[in-house]
């Protein structure tokens, strides 16, 4: 019968010169809970807000011609995300809900900017 003591141990040494060194956090005392009110002054900064639901190239004439009832045909299928800019930058994914007899967008995806 063999007890816990008697099982062998890995060998940490060499784990640890394949494992990237991180350096840890330094603290720097307490730090002082955020709250929206501390982001005031930005509340009346403008932003340009877009859904994209698809795109498509047409020519100046066709663009004429349109009129109601006209249906356009896009990049996108039915069901697929729609894009979400802010200032001309892509920033979520999302989906066209009804709220209320409105259309509405919900984010589903948050784009993440490539540095």
């Amino acid at each position: 019968m063999s007890t816990d003591s008697d099982l062998p141990l890995p060998n940490f040494d060499q784990t640890q010169e394949m494992m990237p060194q991180v350096p840890l956090p330094v603290d720097d005392g307490p730090v002082a809970q955020k709250t929206a009110g501390d982001l005031e002054q930005m509340f009346d900064v403008p932003v340009n807000v877009s859904a994209v639901l698809g795109r498509t190239r047409m020519a100046v004439g066709e663009l004429m011609q349109l009129g109601p009832g006209r249906v356009l045909e896009l990049d996108r299928k039915v069901g697929e995300a729609i894009d979400i800019f802010v200032n001309d930058r892509l920033v979520a994914r999302g989906e066209v809900v009804l709220v209320e007899d409105k259309l509405g967008v919900t984010m589903t995806e948050i784009i993440k900017p490539e540095r």
